[in-house]
């Protein structure tokens, strides 16, 4: 008999439905739901741009932050060019470099569950057209720390497009966190990657943006779908950009709930790797095949990836101790057979 999902933790969704006034917002959008939203998405590209204080013409909005990386593909990489990113990493990237015919090539994790930026380099060639940085990564939520990514932003072929995916920035804390955005006008190759899925609890929407050089995103823009954002999901980022105070709030909770799972977990003897994300990465050599089996008999939907590692997206309180109590149960002991 199948154990009822109690707790969702393996998408990385936010434990929290969109604000009252978000809500609102979108109740208002939905009943002009027979008139067309923009053709392309002007009003919100123009809020996004004065809220992240840069000018219209360097933003792109697309179905998602995965959506935007799609545009970004179709608009620079042809048939035979190859897209590089680290392994293991958010399960669209290969797909994407398939759906664009592109020859995926991936560099594996070191044992730490950090990007190596050194090895990412070493695989960009003549044929290179993408190389993708998951900042904080998905889904060790390990980080590239400032001095790091412009070290290497410094080496890399100005014919290779920098994709650097910021979707859990938001919950990133740390003095040696890059600012991304300031180096936009010294490398004209480089894509930052945010979606409203994640902090903003838009998942369901479809909502992501890009900040890039203008000449780089006139190219994306071409690949916009025509009527392709809708007006609810428009109408709900706009309602949030009002709404910041609020959902920091929530931010820091989540981020405090995920300091107290990394605590918990340590404390029962799990080698947990700091995190940056709504998420907590746990790896073999502990048992997270065993670890997976407790959280699904507890009724806790987690991300399992067998022999490698568990993510457990950070919830409530209420799933967070589920977590705690299924994985305090599991046998330890590393199976040698």
């Amino acid at each position: 008999m199948d154990v009822p999902v109690l707790h969702r933790l393996a998408l990385n969704e936010s434990p929290y439905p969109p604000l009252p006034s978000v809500r609102r917002a979108m109740h208002r959008a939905v009943a002009q739901a027979h008139r067309y939203p923009q053709f392309h998405p002007e009003d919100l590209t123009e809020r996004i741009a004065a809220w992240c204080g840069v000018t219209p013409d360097r933003v792109v909005v697309g179905s998602g932050s995965v959506g935007v990386a799609l545009q970004l593909l179709r608009a620079v990489v042809e048939p035979g060019d190859s897209m590089v990113y680290a392994w293991r990493t958010f399960d669209a990237y290969p797909l994407l470099a398939g759906m664009v015919g592109a020859q995926p090539v991936a560099v594996p994790l070191p044992p730490d569950g950090t990007q190596d930026p050194t090895a990412l380099l070493a695989a960009l060639d003549h044929r290179t057209r993408v190389v993708v940085l998951c900042n904080p990564h998905n889904p060790t939520g390990s980080v590239v720390t400032a001095d790091a990514l412009a070290a290497f932003l410094r080496r890399v072929p100005p014919h290779v497009t920098v994709l650097l995916d910021e979707a859990y920035v938001e919950f990133a804390r740390g003095a040696d966190l890059p600012d991304a955005p300031a180096l936009l006008d010294t490398h004209p190759n480089l894509l930052l990657l945010r979606t409203f899925s994640k902090a903003y609890g838009l998942a369901a929407l479809r909502i992501g943006y890009a900040l890039g050089a203008p000449g780089l995103v006139a190219r994306i823009r071409r690949q916009q779908l025509p009527f392709g954002i809708n007006a609810v999901a428009a109408a709900a980022v706009k309602a949030s950009l009002r709404a910041g105070d609020e959902l920091r709030r929530r931010v820091d909770t989540v981020v405090a709930e995920r300091e107290r799972l990394q605590r918990e977990l340590a404390g029962l003897g799990w080698h947990v790797r700091p995190g940056q994300a709504n998420s907590v990465w746990l790896a073999t050599p502990d048992p997270v095949d065993r670890g997976a089996v407790a959280l699904t008999a507890a009724g806790v939907q987690a991300r399992h990836y067998p022999g490698e590692g568990l993510r457990l997206t950070v919830g409530s309180r209420a799933a967070n101790e589920a977590v705690i109590t299924a994985l305090s149960a599991v046998d330890r002991q590393v199976d040698r057979r």
